[in-house]
């Protein structure tokens, strides 16, 4: 009498359940089921995610008692204001700028000021006169000023090269700017999986906890017997060990976000964002042209060729004279100051010249120029070749999020359904083990797609070399708080 009971109780739970056994197999028989987004399904998806637990305000414990309000797009803040690698970029720029500086000095005059003394004996009109001969030489002062006329353009083709190298060294740090972006987001998104993740493990104790209290409720009056309550109780154990493994990774992937950003001692800060699905409309071509304009080591690549050209003709001129002026004025003589003189004069100077060596040299300059071409080429290979593997898994990521909000819908079906059998005796403890596990392994398939995606998103911004736009009307929360169970 008891089980019928029971049983009625059980076709009046599940008649009165808001999604009916034929409403899940009508979708079923569609031809693309899995292939494609259902716009109709899509809030429907807010009533399959975990309950909203007491302590779902995720707070990053710190040095201090002050919490932070985090987000994206101030953790990618901090990131370009502490990172150490930017700083060492930067600091290569501002090396660079001097370089510049110090070519433009060849036309800047040159002063020197010398003293000294000097004792000399000579030897040849010692040996012709029979005595010896000893000079004392003072030089109160020398004073020599040097100034660099013209040098047939040599100057001007080392301050362009060392102008090169300042724009290469921009687009260097312009290169490690976008990486580190990159790896921000990446951090970022891994830590909200990891927060999800920790989350899924606590609403899975809850609701073993729920079995174990039941089962043992069972016992107590007599329906089931003593070994339900210790498979609840394993359970419930192996559970909780999920759980302390959910919450280490949320705290290695906090060390890894702070790491990147370069503040491993930050203050304690909440996180105030979810993983969210954000569809991604841009066409391959679209890719590759905001790449031939946004990605800094195709500017790079070029500025390397254009300063291989100005070191071949740097080395076609080492033939070149340079016109120059020259005063000086000195004082000295047999005592400190007993004389003066001074010498002005203009000169061309021709350098020491080794035909062998300066014709090598031209080749030398010649064969690197070549060999930029080629890296430049190849550098536009592999760029290619990166966003196209971005692009890509891009779109596989994109097309796994309908088949994983598919399966989420289902496992809840399942475990509903047998919670309900399990209730009024009808399901076993391993049937409940069973259709709550394969629960939990689909939200976490759902919320790793939703990682991989927005991950592979942010691989194309990298890839492309620039952030890419939406418009906010058509971010789709997948995430949000569940109703009620």
């Amino acid at each position: 009498m008891l089980k019928r009971i029971l049983l009625t109780s059980l076709i009046i739970g599940i008649n009165s359940l808001p999604v009916l056994a034929e409403d899940l197999v009508q979708p079923l028989i569609k031809e693309n089921i899995g292939n494609e987004i259902i716009e109709s399904e899509y809030p429907a998806s807010e009533q399959v995610l975990p309950n909203k637990t007491t302590d779902a305000d995720f707070v990053i414990q710190g040095s201090i008692e002050k919490n932070i309000d985090m987000t994206l797009d101030k953790c990618i803040e901090i990131a370009l204001g502490n990172n150490p690698q930017i700083n060492a970029a930067f600091q290569d720029i501002l090396a660079s700028d001097t370089r510049i500086k110090q070519v433009w000095s060849n036309y800047f005059p040159q002063i020197s000021w010398q003293t000294g003394y000097t004792k000399i004996k000579q030897l040849q009109l010692s040996d012709a006169l029979g005595r010896n001969l000893t000079f004392n030489y003072y030089l109160l002062g020398q004073v020599t000023l040097q100034q660099m006329l013209y040098d047939f353009g040599v100057t001007q083709n080392q301050a362009t090269i060392r102008k090169l190298d300042y724009e290469a060294y921009k687009s260097s740090m312009e290169a490690v700017v976008n990486d580190i972006i990159y790896q921000t987001k990446d951090a970022y998104y891994a830590l909200l999986y990891a927060f999800e993740s920790k989350k899924v493990a606590q609403d899975t104790v809850d609701k073993f906890n729920l079995f174990y209290e039941q089962a043992k409720a069972f016992y107590e009056i007599g329906m089931n017997p003593k070994v339900d309550v210790t498979i609840a109780e394993t359970n419930l154990s192996n559970a909780k060990l999920q759980l302390i493994q959910a919450d280490n990774a949320v705290n290695l992937a906090v060390a890894k976000l702070n790491n990147i950003m370069g503040v491993p001692f930050i203050d304690k800060y909440n996180v105030e964002e979810r993983l969210v699905y954000h569809p991604v409309n841009i066409t391959f071509n679209q890719a590759i042209d905001i790449a031939r304009e946004a990605r800094p080591e195709l500017k790079q690549a070029e500025l390397k060729v254009e300063s291989a050209i100005q070191t071949l003709k740097l080395a076609k001129k080492s033939y070149f004279p340079t016109i120059s002026f020259e005063g000086q004025y000195m004082r000295g003589g047999k005592s400190w100051n007993s004389n003066y003189g001074y010498n002005v004069g203009g000169y061309l100077n021709f350098p020491t010249v080794n035909g062998m060596r300066i014709r090598n040299e031209i080749k030398e300059a010649r064969y690197l120029y070549d060999k930029e071409l080629a890296n430049a080429a190849n550098i536009q290979n592999q760029i290619f070749l990166e966003i196209q593997n971005a692009y890509l898994t891009l779109e596989e990521k994109k097309s796994q999020m309908p088949v994983a909000m598919l399966q989420v819908k289902q496992s809840k079906e399942n475990y509903e359904l047998s919670y309900g059998r399990y209730r009024v005796g009808e399901a076993s403890p391993t049937e409940l083990k069973d259709a709550q596990i394969l629960y939990q392994q689909a939200q976490l398939s759902y919320y790793n797609a939703l990682y991989q995606y927005n991950s592979a998103k942010a691989s194309l911004e990298k890839a492309i070399g620039k952030n890419i736009n939406f418009d906010d009307t058509e971010i789709i929360e997948l995430d949000k708080t569940a109703k009620t169970q």
